[in-house]
């Protein structure tokens, strides 16, 4: 019982965070994403499903936004770039390991999955941004 408690709690906090995120407009998600969720109709390995095919497109998008950026810069500001984005790489993928909480079950594996997709769309806006200045 107390397991199924705090998975709702887990479940919960995530959707609030996404829909804080989204309502921020901070995070951009594609049309295909929102259709996956409604469809998922909160079944877990439909919506992991969901956020790694959404994942796939924005890890397409950072890394155009990345290429276009680094087209931009002086071999010392690429470098530079080539640094941070290697630090934020492993970041990443440190953050979201700790969500994988092999005691959290399945909540755990989808609030993962949400990490990684979360950070890679905003990473992927913020190259955006970088592009546009």
């Amino acid at each position: 019982m107390r397991s199924i408690v705090m998975g709702l709690a887990a479940a919960s906090t995530l959707l609030l965070a996404t829909s804080t995120v989204f309502a921020a407009g901070e995070t951009e998600m594609s049309q295909e994403y929102s259709n996956c969720v409604d469809k998922a109709n909160a079944a877990t390995p439909a919506l992991i499903d969901c956020a790694l095919a959404e994942t796939k497109r924005q890890d397409a998008r950072l890394n155009e936004n990345y290429k276009r950026l680094m087209s931009k810069l002086t071999e010392e500001r690429k470098n530079a770039l080539l640094e941070a984005q290697r630090a934020w790489i492993k970041f990443r993928d440190a953050n979201c390991a700790f969500w994988d909480d092999p005691a959290g079950g399945q909540n755990a594996a989808v609030t993962a999955k949400e990490c990684v997709l979360t950070m890679t769309a905003d990473r992927a806006s913020e190259l955006e941004l970088a592009n546009d200045q």
